[in-house]
This record gives C-alpha cells, sequence and structure tokens, in this order.
C-alpha cells in the first residue's frame, strides 16, 4: 500500500504512553489499518506493563527510543504489536488492540481469519496474525522500513471511549484503554 501521509516523526512518540494511546488513534499507514483501539503501558511504574520488574532481554525495545515496535509473544500462539513511547531509558509502550482493515484483506483471511472483514482485525493476536508479524519484527523502526505508521485526521474527543484496560491481571483499574466509538472493529 503506497503511504499517502507522511510518517509520524520520532518526537510523536517521545511521550506519555496514555497521551500516545490516545492520539495513536485512526492514523492510516503501511499496516493497511485504521487505529481505532490502543492500551497504554507506563513502564516500571506500572504493575501489567512486561517493564514493572525492570529491564530484560525480552522488553529492551521498551527502554530504547520511541517509536519501534515492542512484538511479543503470548500464550504460546499470538504475537502483540506495540509502539514504544518515553524518551531513551524510560520505559513505555501502546498496544495496538484493534484496526479497521484498509487494504490486503484477502492477505489477512489467507493467514487464518475468514470472519466478517470489521472482526479481522479487532484484538492484538489478529493483528499479529493478519500482519504475518514474529519475534523478528521486534525493534523495528515505525519511522522507516516495512512497517510504518502515517499521520492522518484526529480523533474527536466525543469518539473517544475511554476505559480499563482488558485482558489483563494487575492494574486493570487504570483508564488507558482507548477506541473510536463509532468502529465495529474495536475488540470485544
Amino acid at each position: 500500500m503506497a503511504l499517502t501521509t507522511p510518517r509520524l516523526p520520532r518526537q510523536f512518540f517521545v511521550r506519555d504512553p496514555v497521551v500516545l494511546a490516545r492520539d495513536l488513534l485512526g492514523p492510516e499507514g503501511l499496516l493497511a489499518g485504521r487505529i481505532v483501539e490502543t492500551e497504554a503501558y507506563t513502564g516500571e511504574a506500572d504493575p501489567a506493563s512486561h517493564a514493572f520488574r525492570g529491564r530484560t532481554t525480552r522488553n529492551a525495545v521498551m527502554f530504547g527510543p520511541a517509536g519501534h515496535a515492542y512484538v511479543y509473544f503470548t500464550y504460546g500462539m499470538h504475537h502483540c504489536l506495540n509502539v514504544t513511547a518515553e524518551a531513551p531509558g524510560t520505559a513505555g509502550a501502546v498496544l495496538l488492540r484493534a484496526l479497521e482493515p484498509l487494504a490486503g484483506v484477502e492477505v489477512m483471511r489467507a493467514r487464518g481469519d475468514h470472519g466478517p472483514e470489521n472482526r479481522l482485525l479487532s484484538g492484538p493476536g489478529k493483528i499479529g496474525r493478519a500482519f504475518g508479524l514474529s519475534l523478528d519484527d521486534n525493534g523495528r523502526d515505525f519511522t522507516r522500513g516495512p512497517l510504518g505508521l502515517a499521520a492522518g485526521a484526529p480523533v474527536a474527543n466525543r469518539e473517544v471511549a475511554i476505559s480499563r484496560r482488558i485482558g489483563i491481571s494487575r492494574a486493570v483499574e487504570l483508564p488507558y484503554r482507548f477506541a473510536v466509538v463509532s468502529s465495529r472493529s474495536v475488540s470485544r
């Protein structure tokens, strides 16, 4: 898919993951999807974050420059995609929870999901499968290379639902999940 708007610059990602999670909603880009649901993880102060116990081999990307992919493997079957936030040395990331498919739907279906188009990318594991992500994608720079995020029209505050994170067991009460209200692709 041709990139129709400029990629987001590195400075866009260097900020609090909670603010970045909200502002990532909407842009279209190289992933051939519009981001419609995100969750923020604020690093070492966040018991639900992979960085909570400090830097490890697995989470080292979270402590590096902002604007990189943090891909991890979970439940023995899913690759989940996050966007790193904050300045180097400070961990932070935003999990991409759902996208609206824009292009490449047949490729997405060929990778295993044959449901309705609006549900193809309605969860972090579905995104990983549809885009063929693997641990080899961990650390990829969103400002250049095969993965990218492009600027788009901002989503109005009245169109954004803010709620508790889901699918975790710690710090679930934090209002760090952001979703586009009108999207039928938001995870359940």
